[in-house]
């Protein structure tokens, strides 16, 4: 079986299960949904900010190549 070398390093299904028991102890109950609502605003500024260099990279590109439509015409 030939599985990349990251792969083999992945939790598995209960392992997966004594590190959310962890996280819960450490954490407790009432602290994990603050914790969950910290995350989600992360991955989402992290996205807009993926989307918004995207735009800029984009416009550039289209600035970039206006001139030379222009000189075709």
């Amino acid at each position: 079986m030939n599985t990349p070398l990251l792969l083999g390093f992945l939790p598995s299904g209960s392992e997966w299960i004594i590190i959310a028991l962890v996280i819960l102890l450490l954490f407790g109950g009432k602290k994990i949904p603050e914790l969950m609502r910290g995350l989600g605003k992360g991955v989402k500024s992290f996205k807009d900010g993926v989307n918004e260099a995207k735009d800029e990279i984009n416009k550039a590109k289209d600035e970039l190549d206006e001139p030379a439509d222009k000189d075709k015409k």
